[in-house]
């Protein structure tokens, strides 16, 4: 009986010794696979975080505005006979836009140039008569008072021509504004009158653009105006990522009332394809230089709501950051403006790395179960 307790004893005794060794070899595996899932890390391909002297530029909304932009209104009251254009059709300088009747006009254009010719007619006889009685005067023919009459009469016909030649210039011109010309190439944007129509003077007749200088308009905060002012410069970007830069900037004077911006003209070489007015885009200031953190823009990990990196510790282990973004960069980079630290290391593949953080996580559980 002694013996059966002695046995009984010793049984429990032999049992935990068992456990104490099975959950040593247990630790010892899970440390095992710890390690290999560390080692693993250390495959991973990172990048070092550090800060970079990057330019601090801000991006503003801009609208594309055409440089030449007109109205053209009438400059005589008539009829309308015909138009030579419609909306959206191309136009070069001189084209004749709208004709007026011109009957009238042109009766008028006649009557002036038969008044000068009959002026000049007038003249010529005029001047004859005074060389004459010139000559007569110097052979002490004619009196004084003859002389100086026919000087007078060839002085007033001489007066006389002058104003039919200004009539006749007058009456030339009202003809030519029966004849509307394009004041550019251009495009017609809208038309407001139709053949037939009797307009008067000041009446619209035609609008269009010119797409040969363009340049974009954009409202600036009252914080950023100084050092806008003093860039003297900018980059407007495309919806396709392309940009064109630009040196010659107009900065209004006055700020505005309601919203206290001020509008900037960024005035655009000519020549730049694939701009239209009315286009709207991205305008880049540049408005000095800051230190900033950047990575790659493919280690960033979008995850629902959550935008973060994997960061790779010095031990191996992986774990998701989350970070907040700045401005993306055009060699591929993208600006972090909290969340990362200089010297950490940020995984390159955050779909590898994910799946690595999730093997040492199910690692970790597993050890602390057991």
């Amino acid at each position: 009986m002694h013996g059966g307790v002695l046995l009984a004893a010793s049984q429990p005794i032999r049992s935990t010794q068992g456990v104490f060794v099975i959950g040593k070899t247990l630790f010892c595996a899970c440390a095992l696979v710890l390690g290999s899932l560390a080692h693993a890390a250390d495959s991973l391909e990172t990048f070092a975080v550090h800060e970079e002297i990057v330019p601090n530029t801000r991006l503003l909304d801009g609208s594309v505005e055409a440089v030449r932009a007109a109205t053209v209104n009438a400059e005589i009251s008539g009829r309308v006979s015909e138009i030579g254009f419609d909306v959206d059709d191309f136009v070069k300088r001189g084209d004749v836009l709208v004709r007026f009747r011109d009957v009238e006009v042109g009766s008028r254009v006649r009557q002036a140039e038969a008044s000068l010719a009959e002026a000049r007619a007038r003249l010529t006889e005029a001047e004859g008569d005074y060389r004459r009685i010139q000559k007569l005067h110097e052979q002490r023919l004619v009196s004084q008072s003859q002389l100086d009459n026919a000087r007078a009469a060839y002085e007033s016909a001489r007066a006389r021509v002058e104003s039919a030649r200004a009539q006749l210039t007058s009456a030339k011109e009202q003809r030519d504004y029966t004849e509307v010309k394009a004041p550019f190439s251009g495009f017609v944007t809208q038309r407001f009158v139709e053949v037939g129509e009797s307009v008067s003077v000041g009446t619209r007749l035609f609008s269009g653009v010119s797409l040969e200088k363009l340049r974009v308009s954009v409202m600036v905060p009252q914080r950023l105006i100084e050092r806008v002012r003093a860039s003297g410069k900018a980059r407007v970007v495309f919806g396709d990522g392309r940009a064109v830069d630009s040196e010659s900037l107009t900065v209004y004077p006055y700020a505005d009332a309601a919203t206290h911006d001020f509008k900037v003209r960024v005035n655009l070489p000519p020549g730049v394809e694939g701009l239209y007015p009315g286009m709207f885009l991205k305008v880049a200031f540049d408005l000095g230089e800051n230190p900033r953190m950047r990575v790659p823009l493919q280690t960033v990990a979008f995850r629902s709501e959550l935008t973060g990196v994997y960061v790779v510790g010095e031990d191996g282990r992986v774990s998701l950051r989350q970070v907040r973004l700045g401005e993306r960069h055009e060699d591929g980079r993208i600006t972090v403006l909290a969340g990362l630290s200089p010297g950490e290391r940020v995984a390159m593949d955050p779909i590898r790395a994910g799946v690595l953080l999730k093997a040492q996580a199910q690692a970790r559980q597993q050890a602390e179960a057991r």
